[in-house]
């Protein structure tokens, strides 16, 4: 049992591990200039090129993708030669990074060629010292040279003299492209693989608080959908099955085939005239003022998982239906009714465990699917979920935010295969010695 379990285990990693190289590419080499996008169609051709070097796109596809899934910080910090540092604004919920620099956290920016020292203080505040600054070092050309942490979050090299051309303000999307007059960025983030996949270029704030939020409500969706749709849906699907060809299994096939071929938004749609316009007794649309908003007012949330359920019930109830048919028929079974063994006893016992092993697999498919297919539905019922955010995200081509929420989609989708395969070994014990 914990070999099988272990050999999943590397085989999810090891999946996981590619799907991440995969989704890194086909975000990374779509089409279209991710800063130029930001910045807005009258950005100039030199914005554009500060605003990249400030976003590391500039740098090797390799060394971007070591960089996302294992931060940049660890590489920025031998170059700064200081161990760097992130905190959070209470206020603004901004992630900011320093440099610890003798146990005081740092910053500096260049403004008119000269460098100035940003300290933050023990009470929270930051004291500006804008004295001559004696921290440059000589590289072997005699260039003078410092590395340290900018204002914008990137660890930045300074060269005396040498100062970037002032961009001034973008006519659109970022207020304006910072002028720190650095030579070389590399933005600061601690990877995915810590919990930090990077800044939102939508946003402007850390894509792990925006996401876990999200993630958090399309699992309450999602799960309050499956509590409701997979006993429902196991329950009618036996109950069709044990009544092969009779009215009650052609009631059910055809009521399962018709919610199942309904389209998701059709559904959404139809459930939404009826209910909020014609009956106005349920709310058409989900609204989350804060996080308690859904426990004030749980009605919001009945349209969404009617529509859901709608859409899963027939599929499930079709697939354990043709099971059982199938299991009934089977050589054991009649043998069972041979030596008279009670009715349900043989239902229960016999014939229920290993009609569930198709419905376990389809059951396991279909949560990855109310996580990540529910676009339409969240979309349909203004609800903030993954679906709608990664919607956003790819319409604002919003790369880093892409990226995390497809590897939460990617990991939802390896980790119930496991559970899928460690319930086989309870519902088959020989699958544990495979």
């Amino acid at each position: 049992m914990a070999k099988f379990i272990a050999q999943r285990l590397l085989s999810m990693l090891l999946t996981m591990l590619i799907v991440s190289m995969a989704v890194f590419l086909i975000s990374e080499l779509a089409p279209g200039d991710v800063a130029r996008h930001i910045l807005g169609p009258f950005a100039t051709p030199e914005q554009v090129k500060l605003f990249r070097a400030q976003l590391g796109l500039n740098e090797p596809l390799t060394l971007r993708y070591v960089n996302w899934l294992f931060g940049s910080d660890w590489r920025a910090s031998r170059l700064v030669g200081h161990p760097l540092v992130r905190t959070k604004d209470p206020r603004s919920g901004q992630v900011i990074w320093w440099a610890n620099v003798d146990g005081t956290l740092t910053r500096w920016k260049m403004k008119d060629g000269k460098i100035i020292t940003y300290r933050r203080q023990q009470d929270g505040t930051v004291e500006k010292d804008e004295s001559p600054f004696t921290g440059w070092k000589t590289d072997p050309e005699g260039q003078e040279y410092f590395w340290g942490v900018d204002t914008a979050n990137h660890a930045t090299l300074w060269k005396k003299g040498v100062s970037e051309e002032k961009v001034g303000p973008a006519s659109a999307g970022r207020a304006a492209v910072e002028q720190t007059g650095g030579v070389e960025y590399i933005p600061l983030q601690k990877g995915l693989l810590r919990g930090d996949p990077g800044v939102s270029f939508r946003t402007g704030r850390p894509v792990a608080d925006t996401l876990f939020i999200r993630v958090r409500n399309s699992l309450l969706l999602a799960g309050i959908a499956f509590v409701v749709v997979m006993p429902l849906a196991l329950a009618l699907g036996v109950i069709a099955g044990l009544n092969e060809g009779k009215l009650i299994d052609r009631v059910l096939t055809i009521g399962g085939l018709t919610t199942t071929a309904s389209p998701n938004f059709a559904t959404g749609i139809f459930l939404i005239l009826i209910f909020a316009s014609w009956l106005k007794i349920l709310p058409g649309a989900v609204v989350l003022l804060d996080d308690k908003a859904i426990f004030q007012n749980p009605t919001m949330l009945i349209l969404p998982v009617a529509t859901l359920t709608l859409i899963e019930l027939g599929y499930v109830l079709r697939i354990t239906r043709a099971s059982m048919v199938e299991v009934m028929h089977e050589p054991y079974i009649r043998t069972a009714f041979l030596k008279g063994l009670p009715y349900p006893r043989i239902v229960l016992k016999h014939a229920l465990r290993n009609a569930l092993m198709a419905p376990i697999t389809v059951i396991m498919l279909h949560v990855n699917w109310l996580m990540g297919g529910i676009v339409v539905v969240e979309v349909l019922f203004s609800f903030p979920g993954l679906g709608q955010y990664l919607l956003d995200s790819a319409l604002f081509n919003d790369v880093l935010a892409m990226e995390a929420g497809a590897m939460v989609m990617v990991a939802l989708a390896v980790g119930t295969q496991l559970v899928a395969d460690i319930i086989y070994t309870f519902l088959n014990p020989r699958i544990r010695y495979t």
